[in-house]
């Protein structure tokens, strides 16, 4: 059996805010700080050791991970951090206010945009794709790759090519991995794994600052997946 540990991020700025939030880099609130801190307990307390920790590119999400590390006893441990595990991209809706973008289009198609499998919100400004491609985070990105929005089956299209790739063999080879990762991104994965159906998976919620253990067979097919939620 082999295993790996997926985390979404704490609580951020614009979550408390009840913003999008997609690729906008928004930091993490105290309670989101203190939801990291406790997610790096829980592992430290139920055993658990790491040589390659996965996150997306975004603060909230890399802040985290380096919490965790910290509570871990792990601070040298690489962060290897790839753009294809970022957040979905959320379009010209990123950085507004949820109560009042569902007053200015609707509650029906602002929930056809949030949790539709394959609605695409509006696209954003070009010259914001232009931003994120100075950005050195994203210089390995090829030109012109830079989404100006996403649905959710975007995001699994996104993420599937690097889970495939990097993350699937390391733990294939025997790695202990843990993937610090968004709501959407862990969705698009969770869907793959389990082999959901795209009406299934719009069901799904991801908590923030809470393990979630995935235990594999030889094949690299789950298990049986849980939550971790010991008491400090």
């Amino acid at each position: 059996m082999q295993q790996f540990v997926v985390v979404r991020h704490g609580q951020s700025q614009f979550n408390a805010e009840n913003r999008f939030t997609g690729w906008i880099d928004s930091p993490l609130t105290v309670a989101g700080v203190e939801e990291a801190h406790r997610a790096g307990r829980i592992l430290t307390t139920s055993g658990f050791r790491f040589d390659r920790i996965y996150s997306s590119v975004l603060v909230r999400c890399t802040e985290s991970a380096r919490i965790i590390r910290e509570e871990l006893g792990e601070t040298e441990l690489p962060i290897i951090a790839s753009w294809r595990l970022n957040e979905r991209h959320y379009g010209a809706l990123q950085g507004l206010d949820k109560a009042e973008t569902a007053s200015r289009f609707g509650e029906r198609q602002v929930s056809l945009w949030r949790r539709s499998y394959d609605v695409r919100p509006p696209e954003s400004d070009p010259q914001d794709s232009r931003d994120v491609e100075n950005d050195p985070r994203y210089a390995g990105l090829p030109k012109g790759s830079v989404p100006l929005t996403e649905s959710l089956a975007d995001t699994v299209q996104r993420v599937l090519p690097y889970w495939n790739a990097e993350i699937l063999p390391a733990i294939r080879a025997g790695h202990s991995v843990l993937l610090v990762a968004h709501g959407n991104s862990i969705r698009a994965l969770i869907k793959y794994l389990d082999d959901m159906s795209d009406a299934a998976i719009v069901e799904v919620n991801i908590p923030t600052g809470i393990p979630q253990v995935y235990e594999l067979d030889d094949e690299m097919r789950p298990l049986r997946h849980y939550y971790l939620t010991g008491a400090d």
